[in-house]
């Protein structure tokens, strides 16, 4: 029986995958129902690298997506899902050794309906801190948070999965839906303490440590008039 389907949308990851990949393994080596109750699906978002190829040689299920918007690729991989837990991570990030049980300790209390592990970067910096610090009262605020993020299938297919109308902030729009759906029935996000995944810091190694406080300002007027702006394909597809 499929407890988990830990979905990992990419496009062009060959060099951070495997990374991924090995931690996610240990995670299922620890999970105290066993690795095979695990579903690992990565949805190959038109990579033009052998994202698909190393996937596949890890025996992942690969989930081919033409459709170049990240929600697709979350989407396309969501409906390979066979667990009854869904899950989501980045590519460019790793996971914690306990996080499916962790998970599964969560998403066995009644009152919550989804949530969170939380992340933190793979470096630190003043630049960093006063980032994290930025985001850190809205994450207090609404219990929304990144990482590795998970629901029940039966409640992602209720809510229609994610906005494929947005190119960016398709993720805190789910996660609000969800909050929302949650809200209405007395249920809430959980965000889990101790199993942070790590992302990279690779658009602040690109643009500095500083940039979400003087580029994306610059851009801000572009991001919020359109879904699908210029600036907003820049910064998330194009920067390569």
């Amino acid at each position: 029986m499929i407890r988990f389907s830990l979905v990992i949308p990419a496009y062009n990851e060959a060099l951070l995958l495997p990374r991924l990949l090995d931690t996610v393994e240990l995670a299922r080596g620890r999970y105290h129902g066993g690795a095979d109750a695990i579903q690992v699906i990565v949805a190959d978002n038109a990579s033009t690298d052998d994202t698909a190829s190393i996937a596949g040689a890890r025996g992942c299920e690969v989930v081919s997506v033409e459709k170049r918007v990240i929600a697709a690729s979350r989407n396309g991989g969501a409906r390979a899902a066979r667990g009854e837990v869904v899950c989501f991570i980045d590519a460019d990030c790793t996971i914690h050794p306990q996080t499916f049980n962790a998970i599964d300790e969560a998403m066995a209390r009644p009152e919550v309906i989804g949530g969170a592990t939380g992340v933190r970067p793979e470096r630190w910096s003043a630049g960093l801190v006063a980032t994290w610090l930025v985001f850190l009262p809205g994450v207090l605020a609404t219990g929304m948070d990144a990482g590795v993020v998970f629901c029940r299938r039966s409640d992602f297919e209720a809510l229609g999965g994610y906005d494929e109308s947005l190119d960016y902030a398709e993720d805190v729009m789910f996660l609000w839906s969800l909050r929302r759906l949650g809200r209405r029935r007395g249920q809430r996000l959980a965000r889990l303490a101790g199993v942070q995944a790590v992302t990279s810091t690779r658009k602040f190694d690109r643009h500095g440590d500083w940039h979400y406080f003087t580029l994306l300002p610059r851009s801000a007027l572009a991001l919020l008039r359109s879904t699908r702006s210029e600036a907003a394909r820049r910064y998330w597809y194009d920067d390569r």
